[in-house]
C-alpha cells in the first residue's frame, strides 16, 4: 500500500490519489477529494404548519444556474460548525438568530469526498446588517413544490426542507 498522493491543492479543496484495498482482496486506485466541511442554516420564522424558511439566490457556475438555496459556507480553520452557519447567516442574508439547533450531518457524496455538511434549524430571526445576497423569506409549503418541479435541485435544501417536514408533521401528530 502507498501513501496518499496529492495531485491539486486549491483553497478549499485538496485532490488526493490514494490505493485501496477492497473486500474482495483486489487493490483500486481512488480520487478523493478532502474537504473541511461546511455548515447550512435552515433559518425559519414562525411555527408549525405556517413557518417560512430563508432562502438566498446566487449562480452556481459549476451548474451554471442560478439556484435557490439555504445559506451555507465552508468551515474555516479551527471554526466549529455552529460558528460557521452563524456567520454564513449573517454574511449572506443579514440576519442573525437568537436561537440554533443542530439538526443533522451527513456526507453529500461519500464516494469520492469526505466533505460533511451540518444543517442547523435558527429561530428568533432578527435582521441586523447587510447582506451579500438577497434573502427570500418562502412559505415551507411553496419550497417543497418548488423541489417537487425540480426547481430546486440543491441537495442541502432538499434534506434540511424534508427534515424539517418531518418534524412539524410529528408536531402536529401526522
Amino acid at each position: 500500500m502507498t501513501a496518499d498522493e496529492t495531485v491539486f491543492t486549491g483553497r478549499l479543496i485538496k485532490l488526493v490519489l490514494r490505493d485501496v484495498v477492497l473486500q474482495d482482496g483486489s487493490r483500486k486506485r481512488r480520487e478523493i477529494i478532502v474537504h473541511p466541511g461546511a455548515a447550512a442554516v435552515l433559518a425559519v420564522r414562525n411555527g408549525g404548519m405556517g413557518a417560512e424558511v430563508l432562502l438566498v439566490k446566487q449562480f452556481r457556475k459549476a451548474v451554471e444556474r442560478t439556484t435557490l438555496e439555504i445559506p451555507a459556507g465552508t468551515l474555516e480553520e479551527n471554526e466549529t460548525p455552529e460558528e460557521c452557519a452563524r456567520r454564513e447567516l449573517l454574511e449572506e442574508t443579514g440576519y442573525d438568530a437568537m436561537r440554533f439547533e443542530r439538526l443533522i450531518s451527513f456526507f453529500p457524496s461519500p464516494g469520492y469526498s469526505n466533505e460533511v455538511i451540518h444543517i442547523f434549524k435558527a429561530t428568533e430571526l432578527r435582521s441586523v446588517g447587510d447582506a451579500e445576497l438577497k434573502p427570500i423569506f418562502m412559505p415551507v409549503e411553496k419550497v417543497l413544490a418548488k423541489i417537487r418541479s425540480g426547481e430546486i435541485k440543491d441537495g442541502k435544501t432538499i434534506i434540511g426542507i424534508l427534515f424539517l417536514t418531518q418534524c412539524i408533521d410529528a408536531l402536529a401528530g401526522k
